[in-house]
C-alpha cells in the first residue's frame, strides 16, 4: 500500500497546487481517529480556506470533486466523504489495501526500510564504568541502544554504535584497593576492610586470578597480571581488563556489538579536556571565584552557574564530557544520541551550555538524550534486589540466565524508557499469551508451521491474485501490515522502540483472530493461495519487527 498512499499523496499535492500556488508541498494524509471514518483523512481544505477566502466545506466539495477525477483516486479510491466542517475522509478499494501483500512479499527483510541518506548518527549507550558486573539498568539501556540503532539504520541512516567509560578516578582507584584487599586475604566484615570497597563475589575472583598471574582479553585490551599483591598499578589494569572481559560476556549473551570505546582518560592523554576549557576562557564564558573555575551555564539556560576546575586543580565530571562532544562532533558525527539513566538528568543544561559557550559551531540542542529509570525484578511475587555475584544488585547475566535473551531485550524495550518498569520474571517463562514476547514469537511460528503444512514454494505467492481477500478478518490484516512503515519512522523519530513491541503485539492479535477467522489451508486453490500470501506477509513483518528489537523469530515453539 505505500505505493498507492505515494500515488495518492502526488494526486493531493497536485490538486492543492492547482487550488493555490505552493500548498501542494504541504500535502500530507492523517489517519482517521474512528477507523469506520476511512483509511485516509485530510485537513486540507480547513488549512486553505482561510488563505484563500472560502468556506471550508465548500473548498472540501471542490476538492473532492478534483481529487475523485484524477487516475490515482480513480484506480485506488473507493469513496471521499466530506465530514464536520471540511474534512476528507477517503475510502479505499479493497484492490488497494491487498497492495501491502505484494509489497511485502517483493521487499522482504527491507519492507519497511527507507533509501540510504548517507547520515552518520553516533549512539552514545551502556557506558558503564569497569567496576563490576552489568546491572539491569545498564541491560535496559543496552536494549535500547541497541533497538534505536536500529530503527535508525532503517531510516537510511549510518549508525555507530559507542561505548564511552571511565578507566580512571575514584571508582577504579576503589576497584583496586578492594581487589588488593581480597588478594591479600580480607574480606568484607574485617575490620579492615573499608566501607566504601566493593563487596561482590567478583571482587575475590579477580584477586584470585591475579595472584594466578592470567591474562584478560577484552574488545579493547589486554592484560597479564604481574601476581604481586603490593604492585597496585597492575592490580588496577588487571581488575579493569577483567571487568571489561566480563562486561563483553554480558554484551555478547544480549547481542549487542560496539563499532569503538572510547575511554574518558584519553580526553586528558590528549589535551582535549585542557583544549576545552582553553576554549572557555578565550570565549569569555568563564570567570574564577572562591578559588574555583566557573562556567557562565546559566547564559544558556541552566538554572545556576557551574564549577568547572575546583580549587585542588581537579575538573567537575562535566568538564570531559564536554570535551568529550566536541571529539564527537570534529568527528563528523552532527547527529548524536546518549542514551543515560534518568539521574543524569541534571548534566544535561551543562553539557550543552559547554557546547555552546565553546564556539566551536554545535547547534543548540546537541546531542540528543533518551534517558530511562531502573527496574525492579520480581521473581514469585518477591521483589529480587541482591546478586551474590555482585553483592548488592541483580545484574544483566542473571536475567538472561533467568529466562532468555529474547524475554530480557522484549520486556526492557516493551515501556517508554522514562517510566517505572518491573521485571516479571515468572511472566517472562509463562509460555502462554499473558507473555508479550511469546504471544509476538508463537504468530510467526505458527504461520511457519501453516507454511510447512503447505509444502509449496513461498517464492510464487509473489504475484497470486489478491482478490479473494474480501473478509473483514482479512481487510483487518491488511490495514494492520500496511501501518508498520510509517510506524518504523515515527518510532525513529521519536528515539520510541517501544513503539515497535505495541504494534507486534497489534499484529499478532490481528493475525490470530484471522487465523481463528478462516481457515487457510482450503481446497479452493485461489483462495488458499491468496490466504498463504497473506500470512507469509504477516510472517516477513513480524520478523522484521522483531529484527529491530534483536529478538529471534522462531519457526518452531
Amino acid at each position: 500500500m505505500l505505493l498507492v498512499k505515494q500515488e495518492l499523496l502526488a494526486a493531493l499535492a497536485n490538486t492543492l497546487e492547482s487550488l493555490s500556488p505552493g500548498a501542494g508541498s504541504k500535502a500530507a494524509f492523517e489517519s482517521p481517529k474512528v477507523a469506520a471514518h476511512g483509511d485516509f483523512a485530510s485537513t486540507a481544505a480547513m488549512q486553505l480556506a482561510k488563505p484563500l477566502q472560502r468556506k471550508p466545506r465548500e473548498l472540501a466539495e471542490e476538492l473532492s470533486a478534483a481529487l475523485q477525477a484524477t487516475p490515482a483516486f480513480t484506480q485506488w479510491v473507493e469513496a471521499v466523504e466530506i465530514a464536520g466542517p471540511g474534512f476528507l475522509n477517503i475510502r479505499l478499494k479493497t484492490a488497494a489495501k491487498q497492495q501491502v501483500v505484494r509489497e511485502v512479499l517483493q521487499a522482504g527483510a527491507d519492507f519497511g526500510k527507507q533509501p540510504a541518506v548517507e547520515e552518520r548518527v553516533l549512539v552514545e549507550f551502556v557506558s558503564a564504568n569497569p567496576t563490576g558486573p552489568l546491572h539491569v539498568g545498564h541491560g535496559r539501556q543496552a536494549a535500547l541502544g541497541d533497538a534505536i540503532c536500529n530503527l535508525l539504520a532503517t531510516q537510511g541512516d549510518r549508525v555507530w554504535r559507542e561505548f564511552y567509560y571511565n578507566d580512571a578516578g575514584v571508582q577504579i582507584q576503589t576497584l583496586a584497593t578492594s581487589t588488593q584487599l581480597r588478594a591479600k586475604g580480607f574480606k568484607p566484615g574485617d575490620a579492615e576492610w573499608p566501607e566504601q570497597a566493593y563487596n561482590g563475589e567478583y571482587i575475590a575472583d579477580i584477586a584470585e586470578d591475579f595472584k594466578a598471574k592470567k591474562t584478560v582479553r577484552s574488545d579493547d585490551r589486554e592484560y597479564t597480571a604481574s601476581g604481586d599483591v603490593d604492585d597496585i598499578d597492575s592490580i588496577r589494569q588487571f581488575a579493569v581488563a577483567y571487568l571489561r572481559h566480563e562486561q563483553d560476556l554480558d554484551l555478547k549473551a544480549f547481542q549487542v556489538k560496539f563499532d569503538n570505546y572510547y575511554l574518558e582518560s584519553s580526553l586528558y592523554t590528549s589535551g582535549r579536556v585542557e583544549a576545552t576549557v582553553q576554549k572557555l576562557i578565550d570565549a569569555g564564558k568563564t570567570y574564577e571565584l572562591d578559588g574555583a573555575l566557573w562556567l557562565k551555564s546559566t547564559d544558556y539556560g541552566d538554572d545556576k552557574d557551574r564549577v568547572m576546575r575546583k580549587g585542588d586543580g581537579t575538573y567537575t565530571y562535566f568538564v570531559p564530557d564536554v570535551a568529550y562532544h566536541i571529539a564527537k562532533w570534529e568527528r563528523g558525527f552532527h547527529k548524536v544520541v546518549n542514551i543515560q539513566g534518568t539521574d543524569h538528568h541534571g548534566t544535561i543544561a551543562r553539557v550543552r551550555a559547554g557546547l555552546q559557550a565553546a564556539g566551536v559551531g554545535i547547534p543548540a540542542g546537541y546531542p540528543d538524550y533518551v534517558l530511562h529509570t531502573m527496574v525492579r525484578v520480581m521473581r514469585g511475587g518477591e521483589e529480587v534486589k541482591i546478586s551474590k555475584r555482585a553483592g548488592s544488585y541483580v545484574t544483566l547475566r542473571d536475567l538472561i540466565e533467568w529466562t532468555s535473551t529474547d524475554a530480557v531485550r522484549f520486556f526492557l524495550l516493551s515501556r517508554k524508557p522514562d517510566t517505572e518498569y518491573t521485571f516479571d520474571i515468572d511472566l517472562a517463562l509463562a509460555q502462554n499469551n499473558d507473555n508479550p514476547v511469546y504471544y509476538v514469537q508463537y504468530a510467526h511460528a505458527r504461520i511457519c508451521s501453516v507454511l510447512a503444512a503447505w509444502g509449496g514454494d513461498a517464492a510464487t505467492l509473489k504475484d497470486v491474485d489478491l482478490s479473494p481477500l474480501q473478509s473483514p478478518a482479512s481487510q483487518a490484516l491488511l490495514l494492520q501490515l500496511a501501518k508498520y512503515p510509517a510506524m518504523l519512522t515515527a518510532a525513529a523519530k521519536d528515539f520510541a522502540p517501544h513503539d515497535v513491541t505495541f504494534y507486534l503485539r497489534e499484529l499478532a492479535a490481528s493475525y490470530h483472530s484471522y487465523y481463528d477467522a478462516e481457515r487457510i489451508l482450503v481446497d479452493d486453490e485461489p483462495v488458499k493461495r491468496a490466504r498463504l500470501a497473506l500470512v507469509a506477509a504477516t510472517a516477513q513483518v513480524l520478523h522484521n519487527g522483531l529484527a529491530v528489537l534483536g529478538v529471534s523469530a522462531p519457526r518452531k515453539m
